[in-house]
Order: C-alpha cells, then sequence, then structure tokens
C-alpha cells in the first residue's frame, strides 16, 4: 500500500507546485504591483487616482447594472427552458432540440456575438431589413451589451438549472396538488422553492460572467464604458498604465470573491430529497403549449443574431451588393497566415484540453480517491474555489507582470497554462463527482491483489469515468477555442489565435473575414463535440475489469 500513498503524493505535489507558481505568485505579483507607488514604496495612490476618475466610477456603475440586468434576464430563461423540458409532456426530440439550441452560442467567441449584432439589427442589419424597420434603441450601449451578456450567459445558466431540475422530486407536486393547493402555490412549493438557491447560484454565475467578458464591449459597448473595457485601455491602450491596470485587475476581483461567498452561503437553501419519486406528469395541453411556445419564442430571440454570421460571408458585399459569393471563404483559406492561426488555435486547444483534463482528473483522485489527510484535500478544494473566482483578464495582467521578460513569453505554452488555470474548477468538480460515485473499495482490493495504485487507476477507474473524462476534454477544448480575456494580454505574433486575429480584424473593419473565422471556430467545436460524444460512449472490450471482477469475487 506504501507505493498507492506515494502515488498520490506525488501528484498532490505536483498539483500544488503547478499552482503556487502559475496561480499564487501571478495574484499576489499583481496585489504588489497595485501598492507600488513610483518611488517602490507601498501606497495607496494608484488606488485613489483610480477611483478619483469620474471615467472609471460610471464604468463600474456601468458594469453592475448591465450585469445584474442581463443575469436576470438570462435566469429567466434558462428556467423557461428547463422547465420545459422537465415538466412538460412535449416530444423528447423536441426537447432534446431545446437542450442543443441552448448550448449553441457557447461554440462561438463573445467577441463575435457584438459584430452580430451589429449585423443583425444595424440600420443595414438582416433582421432590421427583414422586418423593414430599425429598432427604437441605440445599438451601441446598453441595448448591445444587454442582448450580448444575455446570450452568452443563457447556456450557463440553463446547465446550472437543469441539472437541478431534474433531480427535483415531482412526488412532491402530486402531494401539493392532493392537499388543495391552487395552481401558483403548487408551482412555488414543489419546484420553486427546491430551485430557490438553483436560480441564486445561476442568477450570480451570469452576473460574474457579465461583469468580467470583454469581448462584447469590445465590439458593441459603444461609449458606454464598463470595467473590463477600462482595464483594456490602461494595459493596451495608446498610453499604458500598468499600475492604474493592477488596481482596476484587483477591483474587478472583489464582485467575484463576494460572488463565491454568497453562492457557498446559498447551499443551505439547496432541498435534498432521500428519494426522488419517478412520478408521471399529468396530462395538461394548456401547460404544454403555453411553455412551448414561450421556449420557442425565448430560443428564436436568442439565436436570431447569429443567422448573420452563416448569411453575410456568402454575400458579394452585405448590404451593398447582395449576391452569393465564396469569395470571402476563398480569401481566408487561401492565406497561409490565417491557417497558420487555425493551427495555433487548434494547438492550443488540443494541448489545453489535454493538460486541463490530465490537472483536473489528478486533483479529483486526491479528494475522492484516497486518504489523503484533510488538510490535503482542503487545499485542492480552495484551488478549485480560487480559480473560479478569477476573472480572466486579471489572470492575463497577472501574467503580464510575472512573465514578461522570461522565456514563457509570448509562448505556447503560457496560453496553454493561462487556460487550464482559468478554466480548472468546472472540470474539477465534474470530475470529483463522477469518482465519488464509483466504488470504494476498488483500490483497496486491488492492493490486496498486488496490483499497484497507478496501474489500478489506469486499468480499473478510469475506464469507468471515461464518459467524465471525454466531457472535460470537451469543455476545455470549446473554451480554449473562444477564450478571448485572459490571452489578449499574452499572444504574440507566433502565437496569435482566431479569436485575437478576430479582435485586430475589427479595427481594419473586416467583418466578412471575422464571420468566416467565426464559422470556421463554430463547426470546429460543433465537431469537436460530436466526436468527443462518440467516444465516450465508444466501450471497447474491458477484458483487465472483467479480471478485476473475478478477482474481487475470489476475495
Amino acid at each position: 500500500m506504501r507505493k498507492n500513498s506515494i502515488g498520490i503524493k506525488v501528484i498532490f505535489m505536483i498539483l500544488t507546485v503547478f499552482f503556487v507558481l502559475f496561480l499564487g505568485l501571478p495574484v499576489i505579483r499583481l496585489l504588489c504591483r497595485s501598492f507600488s507607488g513610483e518611488d517602490g514604496g507601498v501606497t495607496l495612490s494608484v488606488y485613489q487616482s483610480v477611483f478619483q476618475q469620474k471615467k472609471f466610477g460610471q464604468a463600474l456603475g456601468n458594469s453592475f447594472l448591465i450585469a445584474a440586468l442581463a443575469a436576470g434576464l438570462a435566469t429567466i430563461v434558462a428556467f423557461i427552458l428547463a422547465y420545459t423540458c422537465y415538466y412538460t409532456n412535449l416530444p423528447k426530440r423536441f426537447k432534446n432540440i431545446i437542450r442543443l439550441a441552448a448550448m449553441l452560442p457557447m461554440f462561438l467567441p463573445t467577441i463575435t456575438y457584438g459584430f452580430a449584432i451589429i449585423y443583425s439589427f444595424g440600420h443595414q442589419g438582416l433582421i432590421t431589413k427583414t422586418l423593414g424597420h430599425t429598432l427604437p434603441f441605440e445599438l451601441y450601449g446598453i441595448f448591445g451589451l444587454l442582448v450580448g451578456y444575455s446570450v452568452y450567459t443563457i447556456p450557463v445558466a440553463f446547465l446550472l438549472v437543469s441539472n437541478t431540475m431534474q433531480y427535483i422530486d415531482k412526488k412532491v407536486m402530486i402531494v401539493s396538488k392532493v392537499m388543495g393547493d391552487k395552481a401558483h402555490a403548487t408551482f412555488w412549493i414543489a419546484i420553486v422553492r427546491p430551485l430557490l438557491g438553483t436560480l441564486c447560484g445561476a442568477f450570480i454565475q451570469a452576473f460574474f460572467l457579465s461583469f468580467t467578458d470583454f469581448g462584447i464591449p469590445a465590439s458593441v459597448g459603444g461609449r458606454f464604458e464598463v470595467v473590463a473595457s477600462v482595464l483594456y485601455d490602461q494595459m493596451l491602450g495608446g498610453i499604458p498604465n500598468f499600475g492604474k491596470g493592477a488596481a482596476v485587475a484587483m477591483i474587478m476581483l472583489l464582485p467575484s470573491i463576494v460572488s463565491i461567498c454568497l453562492l457557498q452561503y446559498l447551499e443551505r437553501f439547496n432541498i435534498r430529497y432521500k428519494k426522488i419519486s419517478d412520478a408521471e406528469l399529468s396530462q395538461n395541453v394548456v401547460r404544454d403549449v403555453v411553455w412551448s411556445i414561450l421556449s420557442v419564442i425565448a430560443l428564436v430571440l436568442m439565436l436570431c443574431i447569429f443567422v448573420v454570421i452563416f448569411v453575410a460571408p456568402f454575400v458579394t458585399d452585405w448590404p451593398n451588393k447582395i449576391s452569393f459569393s465564396m469569395e470571402h471563404f476563398v480569401s481566408v483559406f487561401t492565406d497561409s497566415d490565417l491557417l497558420s492561426i487555425y493551427g495555433n488555435t487548434l494547438a492550443m486547444a488540443v494541448l489545453s484540453a489535454a493538460a486541463g483534463t490530465l490537472a483536473a482528473y489528478g486533483a479529483a483522485l486526491v479528494t475522492a480517491r484516497s486518504r489523503m489527510p484533510k488538510w490535503c484535500k482542503g487545499v485542492v478544494e480552495g484551488i478549485a474555489m480560487v480559480t473560479n473566482t478569477i476573472p480572466g483578464m486579471v489572470l492575463g495582467v497577472a501574467y503580464m507582470f510575472v512573465f514578461s521578460g522570461t522565456s514563457l513569453q509570448n509562448t505556447m505554452g503560457l496560453l496553454i497554462i493561462c487556460n487550464v488555470i482559468h478554466y480548472f474548477s468546472s472540470p474539477y468538480l465534474m470530475m470529483k463527482n463522477s469518482l465519488s460515485k464509483l466504488n470504494e473499495s476498488w483500490e483497496t482490493t486491488a492492493g490486496l491483489m498486488g496490483d499497484s495504485w497507478i496501474k489500478t487507476i489506469i486499468r480499473i477507474v478510469t475506464p469507468n469515468v471515461k464518459e467524465s473524462l471525454w466531457s472535460v476534454f470537451g469543455y476545455y477544448f470549446t473554451n480554449s477555442c473562444v477564450t478571448v480575456s485572459a490571452i489578449i494580454f499574452l499572444v504574440g505574433s507566433r502565437t496569435m489565435v482566431l479569436t485575437t486575429k478576430i479582435k485586430q480584424l475589427q479595427y481594419l473593419n473586416k467583418f466578412n473575414e471575422v464571420f468566416v473565422l467565426s464559422l470556421l471556430i463554430f463547426f470546429t467545436n460543433l465537431i469537436a463535440k460530436a466526436l468527443f460524444a462518440g467516444l465516450a460512449k465508444y466501450k471497447p472490450m474491458r477484458v483487465t475489469q472483467k479480471l478485476f471482477q473475478k478477482k474481487e469475487t475470489l476475495c
């Protein structure tokens, strides 16, 4: 059993050193830089100068306002979609379409959302021309941000709400009706009340994502300043100010820390059932029709802004010369530089997914499949919590301060490390939940039969969590393809990826190329998702598992 202990200790030590070097030190360096004066001493003058700027105060207030509005809208839409999937008698195929449609925005980078909104709702936009009149709202500013942030956060909110809703005991609804409760009372007692903690959690998560996103305000923010755009201007603007940039980055951390504390507090409102009854829903045509209509309206409004992405690249010159043309695709796919950038994107996504999956799996083994001391497991849990609180932009700025001038500057390795840490929390929780459900005696039995710990993990444990491993791999791959907030500060000329190239093309007003590259990202993610889902379901001959089961029987 000593080998088992050494194996898990090595994994814990490697993970601890990795996160200390690439998470702890950069954040500490960023904190120190924000309190550093021109003479090198400790001072609060940087923070004072930031808060004295009227522009920053307005940007901070704008960020809170628009993030709250978008989070509220996203949570409502997510509830409607989830309710339609779990509390109506609609055909299974229709429900699967809802689930897929709700996830589609995740396959596109957020910086594309803004361009899609412009080309959809602008004066010459596709939807504007279809409807025959312009919208009564200013496209740039609060309306564009509200639409972009809402669409961006609906998939995440839907995942959270639907994941909890499937575990609600439907028998409570039947009991409530038998007790004579009115429809609205039953709706509250049997559905909303058990979801209260999750709904608040979805709101907080959507708020956090909106507050820290850079891609959407970069395209449709206009003069409506938000904190993310202020940070970008301070670090990469015409006259960079790294001191103020560090202070703004640390200020961006405060809402995320508060968000995590609120999520921990809201855990007490989650209702846990000792047994979940699989009760059949009553037949109610009116309910099914009403909720299906609401879901269709929500999905149509959410997805209609992306239609232009599939139209504009095939037009000679939108909206001046509307005729079919493939010249934009030809120009992109014959451009060696763009193809090289696409290669960089694929390499970054695959390597980030591989490294991230190993990190999440190793961390989950420490907490779910070992007898390590509680403080060791607490360290891993703490790392997961911290990575969930740090916005991508803050992590990117911290890396700028630490790795500028080193051999890691502007390298693919640094981009991969950044992605692994940025998206670590959710994959870790996915792996931990899967490993916790497995038989706890497998490692002990294997040890008694003479197998080493690492052999047991490879031959027995890993095949039984294969689906989760591929899900984690796909999660890292997709997010690495669409990320822009963190790596915008870290890419160089040789490590340019599609999302940062889209940012460059924005300044040149080459929106047709932007849409072609966005479609490239979209279909890459769509194909990858189908591939990973197929690999997750593929079941080779499990000879080793059968042998292990025989050993277990003999014991």
